[in-house]
């Protein structure tokens, strides 16, 4: 096995690793449950050796480096440290996305997230989304492994599911419904910023099992159960921290013993965060004595990893960056397996491994194949050291959404390369890892052909995936409109908008649609025909526009009247795009992505500039044609609050286009639409 090489900054010394085990071992000897110190009990009889027990630790938004282990020597992880040192760690190990329920919704299935349909975060229920894992879809690890005599278990936080009322197991995407047979500890309502001492807001339901109980340590006490009642059946077991999530709260003992260590007030040490993992550290020793005591450890692999990069950039170094990007420190992950009967000990591994390995892996252990449209390959050769270790040709990301300032963008890597692609423009970043780590140096214009040999390769994924409506060519049109206004206005209804009172007025005029008003006024003009069938293009050409002193605002998709309506927005005095979703008179605005990091780069002031909106369904994709051909804006799904899947729904809405002035007129060249 090829051993990992690291800058000085980034290599943590065996003798450091050791040091932290034999720091965990004493700890558990003296503060330890009483489960340490019972005598190791035997494998119960008729349970086959050859079906090993799979629990995987995931903690939340927790850096690459933040364990000893990984060489932080101000966070205490000697629980970890221990399986680390008796175990393998992995040095190039990923996310399979930058953010949470995607990185979930590929450990659930082995699967690339864009190819199950969650590629963000999924927001609550009052968001105009209504995205799930559907196990129509999918095949889980719960499902394969429970083909193989394994009970399944999830204890912690599922995030899999944008619905939080009704019935937990009639809810779209629920753990049940995907084969899981024991579920404990599980979110009931939207966990918000987190929540981690009793009462939790988001399990409200939910009893506490000793006072002033605090939810992490809560999560250990319900995995001792859980091992303890199946023990003498194979079982996969998913324990999923809530911690240590976006809301930093600690116990205050473990707070106080950090804030009063040196260093304590300096970056990158964050004392909330070193308290809240220690409170994890604390909860994998006690999986790992849990398993001891009912003789399982020699027949149970444990891992223990995270769900993405660390919030905190700074904390991040030397790695490049954070949650919710694909550069490194956004998706790189640590990644510990330990298990004296499988795992090979004391050995650092460079093998680059993912979130999507995590199903093969343990359907290999169970004795069986992965399905063959599951994306990871199983790393079993390398934990064991038994078998030849099969390598995938690359490994991608694709993350289309915006959060914080973050863009649209998806990645590949090749070998030590690694391509970043913006989904706006196709602008490229290439970096060689092995001398990079910290992404520092783009070297598309140097290595050219490198660069779009790796484009290439990403792109045809992409395509692969098929995430979002693509741009609005002139291919597979059908029933094309095109409106020029030369004539009146007779065949349209000219629909008002509240927005503050004031009559707008429209006219034709030399082939132009203009809408002015005394006031603040936002009129729409519905065309008397719509879309039939789910996919269609509505283009808007505003041809010249005046000065952008005051707000002039233009609109096009589609409207039932001036309290329904989907429409694209482009503001010209901000050079701003973005969406409005209208329904029933009220303004649906839950759960939108900051698009506003946008502002000043689309500019419409060129007579041959455009947008468009282009829909699929309940998924639509914003588009600008700047002069250079059209480029991708941003994407949305409005399927929880307007279908238009639905023939029922879409004979409702016709095409429409529109303005918002403010004391203002707007000229409007014309607009087109089409099916396809």
């Amino acid at each position: 096995m090829t051993q990992t090489t690291l800058p000085p900054t980034m290599r943590t010394s065996r003798r450091t690793v050791l040091a932290g085990a034999a720091l965990g071992t004493a700890v558990a000897a003296v503060s330890g449950p009483a489960a340490a110190a019972a005598p190791q009990r035997r494998r119960p009889r008729g349970r086959p050796r050859n079906r090993p027990n799979v629990i995987v630790v995931s903690i939340d938004d927790l850096g690459w480096d933040e364990m000893g282990c990984y060489g932080n020597d101000f966070n205490e992880t000697p629980e970890i440290d221990r399986l680390a040192a008796e175990g393998t760690r992995f040095t190039q190990a990923y996310a399979a996305a930058p953010l949470c329920s995607p990185t979930r919704a590929a450990l659930v299935t082995g699967c690339y997230p864009g190819r199950v349909g969650v590629t963000d975060f999924l927001r609550p229920e009052t968001a105009v989304s209504d995205n799930h894992l559907d196990d129509r879809r999918t095949t889980s690890i719960a499902e394969l492994l429970g083909k193989r005599g394994y009970t399944s278990g999830l204890i912690g936080k599922w995030h899999l599911t944008e619905t939080y009322s009704g019935p937990y197991r009639d809810r779209p995407g629920n753990p049940y419904a995907h084969g899981f047979d024991d579920v404990r500890v599980s979110e009931e309502l939207y966990i918000a910023g987190g929540d981690y001492t009793h009462p939790y807001f988001f399990m409200p339901n939910l009893p506490a099992r000793e006072p002033g109980e605090y939810l992490t340590d809560r999560l250990a006490a319900e995995v001792e159960d859980f091992v303890a009642v199946h023990r003498d059946e194979p079982f996969f077991l998913h324990v999923s921290n809530y911690a240590v999530h976006t809301d930093l709260v600690a116990r205050p003992e473990l707070l106080a013993k950090y804030e009063a260590k040196p260093g304590a007030d300096r970056a990158p040490n964050r004392p909330v965060l070193a308290a809240m993992l220690e409170s994890v550290d604390t909860q994998v020793g006690r999986i790992r004595r849990a398993l001891e005591a009912q003789g399982l450890a020699e027949d149970t692999l444990l891992l223990v990893t995270s769900d993405n990069g660390g919030q905190s950039r700074p904390a991040n170094a030397p790695l490049r960056g954070g949650k919710g990007e694909l550069y490194e420190g956004g998706i790189r992950v640590p990644l510990v397996a330990w298990g004296p009967g499988l795992v090979r000990a004391g050995q650092d591994v460079n093998h680059l491994t993912s979130t999507i390995d995590l199903l093969p892996t343990a359907l290999d252990l169970a004795g069986g194949p992965a399905p063959k449209d599951v994306d990871g390959i199983s790393v079993v050769p390398t934990l064991t050291g038994r078998g030849r270790q099969r390598a995938r040709e690359a490994t991608y990301w694709a993350y289309p959404h915006f959060i914080g300032g973050t863009r649209p963008h998806a990645a590949v890597r090749v070998g030590d390369e690694k391509l970043v692609m913006f989904l706006r423009d196709g602008a490229t970043e290439l970096y060689d890892l092995a001398d990079d780590p910290g992404e520092s140096r783009n070297l598309a214009g140097q290595r050219p052909e490198v660069a779009a040999r790796l484009r290439r390769l990403l792109e045809a994924h992409l395509a692969e995936l098929d995430l979002y409506p693509g741009a609005p060519t002139a291919e597979r049109r059908r029933d094309e409109l095109s409106e020029t206004f030369d004539g009146d206005l007779a065949d349209y209804t000219l629909a008002a908008v509240p927005s503050g009172g004031a009559a707008a007025r429209a006219v034709t005029e030399g082939g132009r649609l203009r809408v002015s008003a005394d006031g603040a006024a936002h009129l729409l003009a519905v065309a008397p025909r719509g879309p039939r069938r789910e996919e269609f293009v509505v283009e808007l050409d505003p041809g010249p526009l005046p000065g952008a002193a005051r707000e002039r605002t233009l609109f096009a998709g589609v409207a039932k009247d001036g309290d329904n309506y989907l429409l694209l927005r482009y503001r010209h005095d901000l050079r701003r795009v973005g969406w409005d979703l209208r329904v029933g008179g009220r303004l649906e605005t839950g759960g939108t992505e900051p698009t506003t990091v946008l502002d000043g780069s689309v500019d419409l002031d060129d007579d041959a500039a455009r947008i468009a909106l282009v829909v699929r369904g309940a998924q639509a994709a914003a588009y600008a044609d700047l002069g250079k051909g059209w480029e991708f804006l941003f994407r949305l799904d409005v399927a929880g609050a307007l279908d238009l899947r639905r023939d029922d729904v879409r004979r409702d809405y016709r095409y429409a286009v529109g303005a918002r002035v403010n004391g203002t007129a707007v000229d409007i060249d014309g607009f087109r639409a089409w099916e396809r």
